[in-house]
């Protein structure tokens, strides 16, 4: 059911645990599943992602997709890491089983949320960064229900 790389990522993730005072936290969770995602940055004065963690309560997607998430946005930019979405994120693991493929929907949210984090504290603006959705439901961007078909 998953990749070899989906299993190494659940079995043995990258990046796990957390940043004291971190620059930027990303929170997001998805009700219906009980996926809960927390990233956490730590951003440079250049704007470079330093060091990415996470912490992560799901099933072994949304703790993979987390994981190699952090991985691919340690050494960017935090406007190349906007660009890191979910579809990137299914590739790097040999892609995901179509029920799971709302977990990398997730980790996308989660590194959006956290650059958000940063640019309040900052006062700058990262041009196509919106505020993270407060509503598990309210999936106004970029999402198509798949959300819904959670079997986590």
């Amino acid at each position: 059911m998953y990749s070899d790389k989906v299993m190494d990522y659940f079995l043995n993730p990258r990046n796990l645990g957390e940043i004291e005072n971190a620059s930027g936290v990303g929170l997001v969770g998805n009700a219906k599943c009980g996926d809960i995602m927390k990233i956490y940055l730590d951003i440079d004065d250049n704007h470079v992602i330093k060091d990415a963690k996470f912490k992560t309560f799901g099933c072994g997607a949304a703790v993979a997709t987390s994981s190699i998430s952090t991985e691919m946005i340690v050494g960017k930019t935090i406007y190349q890491a906007m660009e890191v979405t979910n579809k990137a994120v299914t590739e790097a693991l040999d892609g995901l089983p179509p029920l799971k493929v709302h977990c990398s929907l997730l980790a996308e949210d989660a590194i959006r949320a956290a650059l958000w984090d940063y640019t309040q504290k900052k006062g700058i603006t990262i041009e196509g960064l919106e505020a993270p959705c407060e509503d598990d439901h309210d999936h106004h961007h970029h999402h198509d229900d798949e959300d819904d078909d959670c079997d986590c």
